[in-house]
């Protein structure tokens, strides 16, 4: 009979049922190190890959549709691929310590290429979207030994870019092309005696040079530590020196495993997947969790859940598939609420699991009825991807990110000034969400990222204000940072805000973000403008758009503002701006109120437990009235993740 969990040396033939706490102590009692049934990526890859190497590891749908001819890979398939990719990347030269960056959409190269470089040195999955320059700081920061990138694809610029910025990377000894036969330099036979620099890096074929390597055993007889680097996951803003997060390989198992805990995940257990690698939840929430448990990944399309082919097919793709977990940014929920299930059979599913930025109160709700219990997730790239979430075998409280998985820690502290730690925060008490466990990172590559990184040591400082209730359950507020997070992606202010500081009208500018029902947050700047000048915000747009190399960065709208909200020492108070842009989108949403002969007047303010909330006064409504103005303002406001409340005048 089969173990309940791949990935586990001690749970037995049953799940766990966490209902009760104590079968988190019974699993805590029994340290990390020894309860992981492997300690490496590439062993616990082994492991999924035994349990059944005919299984299928990944399908991929060509086209985003249920009738696509999917291009397959077994499990024996995969982890043989795997196994001959950190071969080709040792006879390049990669040793323990070098980084192998790519640049690729979800082809099953990609995989391949990320898993077999954790297992030849270290993994630097870059999102391939970044400009140029982008590319060139990440990539160079790595010390990139290979590179592995597209070939030329008619509507793609992947190798125009490669071929901009591979002067610029010092560290660059060979470039693996994927699709690229026409633009290849040097041949297989020559990996381990070419070698170049930057721009003269010999280019070699992946295909040729992949397939040439034995698959049944790692030529570098490599022994693999648990504290090693497995790979660098690039975070933060896009000035200065890029942030590169460092992942352990126990940090990364050890994620694959709670995953597989928390999910459930059982062999043969398919998941569409559509996030991106570059991105803690795609590259382990899902992937390596999945394929350590002996699970399948159904990739939606290259792209991902960007393909709008592969929203507009979501339900018969489940009804095909048959996985029991939807999963996907809050952007992808909301996407896949407006599709209609029609008949569809999509009762397979149970459960909905997001996270990256808050799931909206009423996405939660309407997932709920539809027979989904939504499991929000909480954590950051730092904590290996997911360290908070909730647990299917207790009450699930709708904007709530749950209680920490096994092993995890969470504290709400105060912290003073230069991010030191200076006392705990009472129950229900907003502070700073701080955690710790064997999925929190040692630290970013560069030093000088690391100077407030932690609260104490093995303690990350998440940036994010939050709460933890009487029973545990942690709810995030807003944040100590200034990021704005639009559908799961990262925006720093910081570079719009000097392009703004340039134009000549302005004096003062900040950029916040702004509460949206499907992206969570929309980008939104205010300028105080110089004496004398006027404000054209339709002019400024453009003016930013031609600037920045980040289009999701480019404010949605801009509000001259006089004068802009300041501190006690001249810094601006975005919290006040927050409140603004609040307020201002809760005007637009119910512009077309049915008032009657009644008046509304909408103010914002902080809260003690909700961080921000909206109050919508109303006066001389009738009863008629108030019933209809409950259900609209529940329709338009539900979606956002602020709070509001109605008062009657």
């Amino acid at each position: 009979m089969k173990r309940a969990h791949l990935l586990d040396n001690n749970i037995g033939l049953e799940w766990p049922n966490f209902a009760s706490t104590q079968a988190i102590a019974d699993i805590e009692a029994v340290p990390i190190r020894k309860r992981l049934a492997a300690l490496s990526t590439y062993e616990a890859l082994r492991i999924g890959a035994s349990h059944d190497p005919t299984a299928m590891a990944i399908q991929l749908l060509p086209n985003s549709s249920p009738d696509d001819e999917p291009i397959r890979l077994t499990h024996g398939q995969f982890f043989a691929g795997v196994t001959q990719v950190a071969n080709a990347l040792h006879a390049l030269g990669v040793r323990q310590g070098d980084a192998v960056s790519f640049l690729l959409p979800l082809l099953p190269q990609a995989f391949l290429t990320l898993f077999g470089a954790e297992a030849a040195g270290i993994a630097n999955p870059v999102n391939p979207m970044l400009e140029p320059w982008q590319l060139a700081d990440i990539l160079r920061a790595a010390r990139t030994r290979v590179l592995v990138t597209l070939g030329p694809t008619p509507n793609a610029d992947l190798w125009e870019k490669v071929q901009k910025i591979r002067h610029e990377l010092p560290d660059l000894r060979a470039v693996l092309v994927v699709g690229g036969t026409e633009v290849a330099t040097a041949s297989a036979s020559e990996a381990s005696t070419r070698v170049g620099e930057g721009l003269n890096a010999p280019i070699f074929d992946f295909e040729s040079l992949v397939s040439a390597q034995p698959d049944n055993l790692l030529v570098s007889d490599r022994h693999i530590d648990p504290d090693e680097v497995a790979a660098y996951f690039h975070t933060g803003g896009t000035t200065g020196t890029p942030k590169l997060v460092r992942h352990s390989h126990l940090n990364q198992v050890t994620q694959a495993w709670a995953m597989g805990l928390m999910l459930r995940i059982e062999p043969g257990e398919r998941v569409l997947f559509g996030l991106p690698l570059f991105h803690v939840g795609g590259a382990l929430t899902q992937a390596l969790a999945y394929l350590c448990c002996g699970g399948c990944l159904v990739v939606v399309s290259e792209a991902g859940w960007r393909s709008q082919a592969a929203v507009s097919n979501v339900w018969r793709l489940v009804q095909a598939y048959r996985p029991r977990s939807f999963v996907g940014v809050p952007t992808v929920l909301v996407a896949a609420l407006s599709v209609s299930v029609q008949d569809a059979d999509i009762s397979c599913l149970k459960r909905a699991a997001g996270g990256g930025s808050a799931i909206p109160v009423a996405v939660g709700k309407a997932y709920t009825q539809m027979g989904m219990p939504v499991i929000e997730v909480y954590g950051m790239t730092e904590t290996s991807s997911v360290h908070v979430m909730s647990y299917e075998d207790r009450p699930i409280r709708l904007g709530s990110v749950g209680q920490p998985v096994p092993y995890a820690r969470v504290r709400v502290v105060k912290i003073d000034a230069h991010g030191k730690l200076i006392g705990e925060c009472a129950i229900n008490e907003i502070g700073v969400i701080a955690m710790a466990g064997p999925g929190v990172f040692s630290g970013y590559l560069s030093e000088i990222h690391n100077k407030d990184a932690f609260v104490e040591p093995g303690w990350v400082n998440s940036g994010d204000l939050g709460r933890l209730d009487e029973d545990g359950y942690l709810w995030i507020t807003g944040r100590a940072k200034d990021l704005v997070i639009r559908g799961g992606h990262n925006i720093d202010p910081q570079p719009i805000e000097e392009i703004l500081f340039t134009h000549p009208s302005v004096a003062l500018a900040a950029m916040v973000g702004r509460p949206d029902p499907y992206a969570g947050e929309l980008p939104v700047a205010y300028v105080q403008p110089k004496p004398g000048q006027a404000i054209d915000s339709s002019e400024l747009i453009d003016f930013v758009r031609e600037r920045t190399p980040e289009r999701a960065a480019v404010p949605v709208a801009i509000y001259e503002i006089q004068p802009m909200p300041l501190t006690g020492v001249g810094k601006v108070f975005k919290p006040a701006l927050r409140l603004d842009a609040a307020r201002r989108v809760a005007e637009s949403l119910l512009a077309d109120a049915p008032l009657g002969k009644g008046s509304l007047v909408i103010t914002s303010a902080s809260h003690p437990l909700h961080g921000s909330l909206i109050t919508l006064r109303f006066k001389d409504m009738t009863t008629a009235d108030k019933a209809d103005l409950d259900r609209f303002v529940k329709q338009r406001l539900g979606p956002l993740t602020i709070g509001y409340e109605l008062v009657w005048e």
